[in-house]
């Protein structure tokens, strides 16, 4: 069978089963060796141990499951509650601060928890109310919530990258390191829009304070102290992997250890809290695996019929320049982003592109940070950006998709512009890890 009719045939196929609702890992797997069974014969099912050894007992991986304890451990014991109050504090009496505050502490939550889906949710669900109890425009709530969420998968440590660099054969530590300035670019573009916008407009950010403004210099003291704390705990994880103290599975670990002693010194640790975020992490971490395997099953048979170089092949035949075929390729995962998360995207797309990017000449780490921007990007925008259901699922009963929609799409053209910027200037990318790692 030629290559591009069984392309299309496997796409076809899974668009069929994504609209029938069967689990996503189920059906890529299932359809890989459907498809393989019937073009190959018994041998593709040879396939199967080697893609299941290589995926799930790969120590890279195991620093996923830490990585999404340790958000649990902190978002569940009120220790985001405590990021964001001191937050507040520190930006003080500004039009907007709140706003200001939600995407600094929403994207060190979503950071935490290191996906997408989650990070919008947990995010949400601590900063929405606080905003609209004081007055502030709905569609600025919601689009800085979903911006600020939406962004944890850029901020180390990030899931997707670490299923990136596992897929590509590449550095963890790179990449976290390369995703740091385009992270700090973005989260100042979106500050730089949020206070243009209510000083233009005042009615979507009233100037009044909160609680924090009747606090005693000990509670001021006190809620500082937590926040920063807190925050220090994920530039503890980032900076033993960027020391060479930890790898970053170890740096995982260390992250859940602390994030433990955090909740002791902070006096919120309960039993309870241990065991439902074991729980809800285990559930996580099962539905993760699945569909890596799932995709990886897909990736693999794709690969052994060919279709890396049917995709040489189309590039070269449209006369594209190098950059040209990057900008393709940008193209495509924007769509797939309509309809599947960002872990099918990565585990689909990143062994059938970084090849070709490599061999075109462009470094692995750059390419794998425009994925990274490109899905956070695909994800949320309008109609069919599956976060943005996520986002409607803790809107108040009263918040429409259309308005979810309009208050997205200036945070989503932020965002654009950073990945332009990143595509056209790939030495903004790689400067911070070739200096710190070579």
């Amino acid at each position: 069978m030629e290559i591009e009719v069984l392309t299309g045939i496997l796409l076809l196929c899974i668009l069929v089963t994504f609209a029938l609702g069967t689990p996503v890992g189920l059906a890529l797997g299932g359809i890989a060796m459907a498809v393989g069974y019937m073009t190959w014969g018994e041998g593709i099912f040879n396939i199967v141990p080697s893609t299941f050894e290589s995926t799930l007992f790969s120590f890279i991986l195991l620093a996923i499951p830490l990585y999404i304890y340790m958000g649990q451990l902190l978002t569940r014991s009120g220790i985001g509650d405590a990021m964001f109050n001191a937050s507040q504090l520190m930006i003080g009496k500004v039009r907007g601060s709140l706003a200001i505050s939600v995407v600094g502490v929403c994207s060190m939550i979503g950071a935490m928890v290191g996906i997408i889906g989650a990070g919008i949710m947990t995010s949400g669900s601590i900063a929405l109310k606080p905003m609209l109890e004081r007055g502030y425009d709905k569609r600025l709530a919601l689009g800085v919530i979903m911006a600020g969420g939406g962004l944890g998968i850029l901020i180390p440590p990030s899931v997707p990258m670490i299923m990136f660099a596992a897929s590509t054969q590449n550095s963890v530590g790179k990449m976290f390191i390369a995703a740091l300035v385009p992270a700090v670019v973005t989260i100042v573009l979106l500050v730089t829009y949020i206070v243009i916008s209510c000083k233009l407009n005042p009615q979507k950010a009233p100037l009044g304070t909160g609680a924090e403004a009747k606090m005693s210099p000990e509670e001021k003291f006190r809620t500082l102290r937590n926040g920063l704390m807190s925050i220090l705990l994920i530039f503890a994880v980032l900076g033993s992997i960027i020391s060479g103290i930890a790898t970053p599975t170890e740096s995982g670990a260390i992250g859940v250890i602390g994030a433990i002693v955090l909740a002791f010194f902070f006096k919120r640790f309960r039993f309870g809290l241990f065991r439902s975020a074991g729980i809800e992490t285990a559930m996580l971490v099962s539905v993760a695996m699945w569909i890596i395997l799932g995709a990886s099953l897909f990736s693999n048979f794709h690969l052994l019929m060919g279709v890396q170089d049917m995709i040489a092949g189309f590039t070269a035949d449209l006369g594209l320049p190098p950059l040209g075929v990057v900008i393709m390729m940008q193209l495509v995962m924007l769509l797939l982003g309509f309809i599947i998360d960002e872990f099918i995207i990565v585990l689909m797309c990143a062994p059938l592109f970084t090849p070709i990017v490599v061999d075109l000449g462009f470094d692995p780490i750059w390419f794998g940070i425009l994925m990274i921007l490109n899905i956070e990007i695909a994800v949320q925008t309008p109609p069919y950006g599956f976060a943005l259901f996520y986002l409607k699922g803790i809107a108040p009963p009263d918040v429409t998709m259309l308005d979810i929609y309009k208050s997205v799409t200036p945070f989503i053209l932020i965002k654009l512009l950073v990945l332009v910027l990143c595509l056209l200037f790939p030495d903004a990318v790689m400067w911070l890890p070739n200096k710190l790692m070579g």
